[in-house]
């Protein structure tokens, strides 16, 4: 059993003059084994209890519809318990909004933005497409005769090309997006020449980058990412700054002493050599941002992603 079993034991309150007891957790992963949320929460899992900071942690999966399957059962099964947290991300903000879901992430408690990881565009090594201005330049001419392979329907993929297309003064409604299941059908569609462009997190291409196959015109990062030889948008002159972005939050209704016992373990593990070992393997980027500062980005970032869904005609008015 790849999960640890948890005993049906309350959260172990601090007692006076007595250090807090490792605590018994449960971690759902809104999603199906193997995909970004699930390796996210066992890797929470195994940092948290090889740093002491939790004696068990019980990880299930709940898959479906972007997290609104597992977000729903959370809210509505987890409410009041502090052992209980659920991993999500991005992608979360738009299938609720696209899938009109009755449950929002307003109703689930803020505790940490962990990890994030930077947008690229590429297209093939003999693209007549050179730069990102060369890319701007098509689209401004003839916006249907441009493709973007990537990944689901109003996710990160699909969002940043919206976010590219308005950038440059083009109509993101008439984005010609084309939507693979997988990163493997993207990237041949890519590397044959069936569309004009990929777009994916920057390590889903990196190699193929650095082999030479394939030609990185941007990444959505703030400034140049350490060692990585490509330029931002930003510096091109396009405002595109993007990552996505992974988290964890508490149930609804929990207390603030609960709240604050989850978010300090957080911020314990994400310190905690296990941790780091974790990132460097998996290659994510630390993006830890707790407590109010993460609830206030995490209300942005919603407010952000379903406007240009709205503007894309993905999500209704």
């Amino acid at each position: 059993m790849l999960a640890l079993t948890l005993a049906a034991a309350p959260l172990v309150a601090p007692i006076a003059g007595h250090a807090q007891q490792p605590l018994e957790l449960k971690l759902m992963a809104p999603a199906a084994p193997g995909g970004g949320w699930d390796q996210t929460a066992r890797a929470m899992q195994q940092a948290l209890v090889a740093a002491g900071i939790a004696r068990s942690v019980q990880v299930t999966n709940v898959a479906g519809a972007g997290g609104s399957v597992g977000i729903a059962q959370f809210v509505n099964g987890a409410r009041g318990d502090g052992n209980q947290m659920m991993v999500n991300g991005f992608v979360m903000v738009g299938a609720l909004a696209m899938n009109k879901s009755p449950v929002t992430l307003e109703q689930v408690t803020p505790i940490a933005r962990l990890t994030e990881e930077i947008q690229v565009i590429v297209v093939p090594a003999n693209s007549p497409v050179k730069t990102a201005q060369d890319l701007a330049a098509a689209l401004k001419a003839d916006i249907a005769k441009v493709t973007f392979a990537g990944g689901s329907a109003g996710g990160v993929d699909h969002v940043m090309a919206a976010l590219f297309a308005g950038a440059i003064g083009a109509d993101a409604k008439k984005v010609n997006y084309i939507p693979f299941s997988g990163g493997g059908e993207s990237l041949a569609a890519i590397l044959g020449a069936k569309v004009t462009a990929g777009i994916s997190g920057l390590s889903e291409y990196e190699s193929q980058i650095k082999s030479g196959k394939l030609r990185a015109l941007g990444i959505t990062s703030e400034k140049r990412l350490p060692g990585i030889d490509i330029p931002t948008f930003k510096e091109q002159g396009i405002d595109l700054v993007l990552a996505n972005w992974r988290s964890v939050v508490a149930a609804p209704g929990i207390t603030p002493e609960q709240r604050k016992v989850l978010a300090d373990a957080v911020e314990k593990m994400v310190k905690s050599d296990a941790w780091k070992e974790t990132l460097k393997q998996k290659g994510w980027d630390d993006a830890y941002l707790g407590g109010d500062a993460f609830a206030d980005f995490l209300k942005k970032e919603t407010v952000r992603v379903t406007d240009v869904l709205r503007s894309i005609g993905l999500v209704k008015s």
